[in-house]
């Protein structure tokens, strides 16, 4: 077999190979590293009988649908549609109830309060389910699943219901849907290849670590992965690639720290600065001891004669870009060039308007390179950086392209430095090379507001000083933040409607951007905008914000709300970074278990930047 060819396998075909390769799926190798993104453990199955009977319930089983879990105490049960009905409640409000039977002698009922239409054409009477869940009595009396999952069974999967086998359950997106490669079917093609001698699967880890912390071999590794025995077999094989993924990550940092250290030539940035000196003096603030403390450590490491690798610590709010702002002016001041680089277009935006305000007026000149510009403007722009305008260049990632030369980039600002990756880190290196000037390494000050962990610090950023900023400018509100659940659902609404009575704005952020059919507890952005401006929120006025928009889409989003022309901004994590909307003080996050801390973190961060007492609300399931 061609090893650059699936379209030979059996079961995949020229059609079906060009679907899995837009999945980045190309050869048998990506196939069977194409690792389940959860299991499904099918030795607790029941019948609806046996739970009644044991949970000592009457004659209905509620199942309520929420997220799914991985190996907890739970039941399952395989039951066919017999009944599908949608039903009205409160005003313009429907749910969709499904009946289950599976010849025990008691029926089980699915209710679906949310995407109603989407349930009502995915489920069909006469298919057969598999429900599987924490059991438990409801209020009402009744018997519920605690975070069930569902799966529409194929014959050949009711059969492996029946042997109490752990299932893989892959990624399948909606292409792959649509051109009949289902589950199952992936299954049996990756079980197919490791049975076969067509795979070589070569050991990568060094034996002495591997015997030492006593791990399974690759093939073992690969095969418990996709068709676990056991539990036990499972969570070894899952440990030794977490190991493997964290040792190459690792390895690959080393390297970066490597060459950093070994380019020390660095630009001298020496005397005072009269241009950050005036910005000082106009400041209608004073400075925090730790702003002033960052700012002579930066100083120091100018004029130290080696590149400066600093991260700036702070929360949000804290007084990172102002330090940013008066360093940079020492770098202008000594007749270099300086970049500040944000993670997104709409960060990188606000930076320009924010810092053209201060800047210019000081008669420099600020021109931005990022992936939304003409190529008109991008040319007019990489000729001004070029020779030497552009005092202060503000982008992307874009920053980093081979084509720009620099007349002298002595110092880069990185804002939110988690959001770069270490490959990205190691671009830096490039940027001494397009220098017309010089061939030195750049200055890099690199600022996140995620609390990073000491020992996180330390391994990952080991190449860096560290610098922090924990004392908050005065007369700062606290934030105050809340968990809430879905049976509080209209007081947090109410909510949200007094305070824009009261001229206050609120952000309603999702996971996702669209409704995704292999994630079905997840909400989506997109659709719930439809629902919240015309359902719930009909008298206020409602925008909608979210990654696949053009930038220039999303400026216009967050200008009209910053103008106040939107009470309530719907969005995705596209706002997770530096958005500085003053007047916006709630801060509502659906499906909150599914993020991050640090995006929790960043999240709140986009609120309580005003007067306002501002709040960060939690939304979960109950």
């Amino acid at each position: 077999m061609n090893a650059n060819e699936i379209k030979y396998i059996k079961g995949v075909g020229p059609k079906r190979a060009e679907i899995l390769a837009e999945a980045g799926i190309l050869t048998p190798d990506d196939l069977v590293t194409y690792f389940p993104v959860s299991y499904i453990d099918r030795n607790a199955r029941t019948t609806i009988s046996n739970l009644f009977r044991e949970l000592g319930s009457q004659d209905m089983i509620d199942v309520e649908l929420t997220s799914s879990v991985r190996f907890r105490s739970i039941s399952t049960i395989v039951a066919k549609i017999i009944k599908k009905s949608e039903n009205s409640f409160g005003k313009k409000r429907k749910f969709l109830k499904l009946t289950l039977s599976d010849g025990s002698g008691t029926n089980a009922s699915i209710f679906f309060w949310n995407y109603v239409q989407y349930y009502s054409k995915h489920y069909q009477e006469g298919q057969i389910l598999a429900v599987s869940g924490k059991a438990e009595i409801d209020k009402y009396n009744s018997v519920n699943f605690s975070h069930p999952e569902i799966d529409i069974l194929e014959s050949d999967d009711a059969r492996m219901y029946e042997s109490g086998m752990i299932l893989p359950k892959y990624r399948i997106t909606e292409k792959m849907t649509k051109g009949g490669i289902t589950n199952k079917m992936l299954s049996n093609i990756i079980n197919q290849l490791l049975e076969s001698n067509t795979i070589r699967l070569s050991e990568s880890l060094p034996d002495t670590i591997r015997k030492t912390l006593n791990m399974p071999d690759i093939k073992s590794t690969v095969l418990n992965l996709h068709f676990p025995q056991s539990e036990d077999l499972l969570k070894r094989a899952r440990w030794r690639i977490k190991f493997e993924e964290i040792f190459y990550f690792l390895m690959k940092v080393e390297s970066i720290k490597h060459k950093s250290k070994t380019s020390e030539n660095a630009y001298l940035i020496e005397g005072k600065s009269k241009l950050a000196r005036q910005l000082y003096d106009s400041l209608p603030f004073k400075l925090t001891s730790d702003q002033k403390k960052v700012l002579n450590e930066i100083a120091a490491d100018f004029r130290s004669g080696q590149a400066m690798n600093r991260l700036l610590q702070g929360d949000v709010g804290s007084g990172k870009t102002i330090v940013a702002a008066l360093s940079i002016l020492m770098a202008i001041d000594a007749g270099f060039q300086c970049g500040l680089m944000a993670p997104t277009e709409i960060l990188a935006e606000q930076h320009y308007s924010n810092l053209s305000k201060v800047f210019e007026p000081l008669g420099l000149e600020i021109f931005r390179l990022m992936g939304g510009q003409s190529s008109k403007q991008r040319k007019y722009a990489l000729e001004k950086i070029a020779d030497g305008t552009a005092h202060l260049i503000i982008g992307t990632h874009a920053m980093f392209s081979e084509n720009i030369m620099y007349k002298n980039l002595a110092y880069l600002v990185i804002d939110e430095q988690h959001r770069f990756g270490v490959k990205q880190r190691g671009d830096l290196i490039n940027l001494s090379k397009n220098s017309s000037e010089s061939k030195v390494m750049p200055h890099v000050l690199v600022m996140s507001a995620t609390p990073i962990p000491r020992t996180l610090t330390m391994t990952v950023y080991g190449d860096l000083d560290v610098s922090i900023i924990k004392t908050m400018p005065k007369n700062r509100i606290p934030i105050k933040t809340y968990v809430s659940f879905d049976s509080k659902r209209e007081e947090i609404y109410d909510f949200v409607r007094r305070n824009a009575s009261d001229g206050g704005q609120t952000f309603i952020v999702f996971p996702l951007v669209e409704k995704s059919e292999k994630m079905e507890e997840l909400k989506s952005a997109t659709e719930h905008f439809e629902f919240l401006s015309k359902d719930i929120f009909p008298e206020l006025q409602c925008g909608l914000v979210h990654g696949q928009m053009h930038w220039s889409e999303k400026e216009e989003a967050m200008q009209k709300f910053l103008a106040k022309e939107y009470d309530i901004l719907v969005a995705t994590t596209v706002i997770e970074v530096g958005i500085d909307i003053p007047n916006a003080n709630i801060m509502l996050i659906e499906n909150a278990e599914r993020f991050g801390l640090s995006q929790l973190h960043q999240l709140r961060g986009r609120v309580g930047r005003g007067t306002r007492e501002s709040y960060c609300i939690l939304m979960t399931k109950d």
